[in-house]
């Protein structure tokens, strides 16, 4: 199999990768050793805030609330739109689109080498902010999530920003403008956020079922370890995305 696309794909975008990477890595980091300040404010709390803040004084629970409950994912979910988005939809509004598939490579092809690269640059996020985690993991006073829950929590990371960069990707395949892409994605990202953190205070939890950001966290994998059922729903939810994306890619002309 040709994986020349993979590997210029992996190549062009090698320093934009490891900012994204190290910065990520960087950023959970810092937030995560300020959990010693924080147990304290936390723990003075009264006990319905806490609650309704969905926020407790364990390691976990901070991690859960804070890091990898609003800044990793967001973080995340940047990346793969704006990953997804260049993939196709960029290079056809500079081009570059035609040039590409001038050469021995079928449109398919061109979408999951592409599509593969965006998980290659997901998985090397993710695997940096596991290692900075169990890095400051002792000294911030972390020590009560296991290297493996860390892993769980960081390998949904990984799928999340994978299945926004394949909702990115395929709506860039199928209407080639990146415009539409990232008001698209953003509004997807916003109304799943907030179907996951509100809907449950209005009495609409089911709601949260049709969230990605329920998959990525609510099986607490920071306390439960690697939720194998999430993990699932999430791949699958990519796959489907890439090939509804690939099949009107195959139809549509380009230009």
């Amino acid at each position: 199999m040709n994986t020349a696309v993979f590997t210029k794909s992996l190549t062009d975008s090698r320093r934009a990768l490891a900012g994204w990477a190290l910065g990520t890595a960087a950023v959970g980091m810092t937030y995560a050793s300020t959990y010693p300040s924080q147990r304290d404010n936390t723990a003075s709390l009264p006990e319905a805030l806490r609650e309704a803040l969905h926020v407790d004084a364990t390691a976990a629970g901070y991690l859960h609330a804070s890091v990898f409950g609003v800044i990793l994912p967001l973080l995340a979910m940047i990346y793969g739109v704006a990953t997804g988005s260049r993939a196709l939809a960029g290079e056809e509004e500079s081009g570059r689109l035609d040039l590409l598939l001038a050469h021995p490579v079928t449109r398919t092809s061109l979408a999951l080498q592409r599509f593969c690269a965006l998980t290659a640059g997901a998985g090397v996020i993710s695997l940096l902010v596991w290692l900075a985690m169990l890095a400051i993991r002792d000294s911030a006073g972390l020590h009560s999530v296991t290297p493996v829950e860390f892993l769980a929590q960081c390998v949904n990371l990984a799928l999340l920003a994978i299945v926004f960069g394949a909702l990115a990707l395929g709506l860039g395949a199928a209407v080639g403008r990146r415009a539409v892409v990232l008001t698209t994605t953003a509004i997807i990202g916003v109304l799943s956020y907030t179907a996951h953190a509100l809907v449950g205070q209005i009495g609409a939890g089911w709601l949260a079922h049709a969230s990605p950001f329920h998959y990525y966290i609510g099986g607490e994998p920071l306390k439960n370890g690697i939720q194998w059922g999430d993990g699932a729903i999430l791949s699958l939810t990519a796959v489907v995305l890439l090939v509804l994306g690939v099949i009107r890619f195959n139809r549509r002309d380009i230009g």
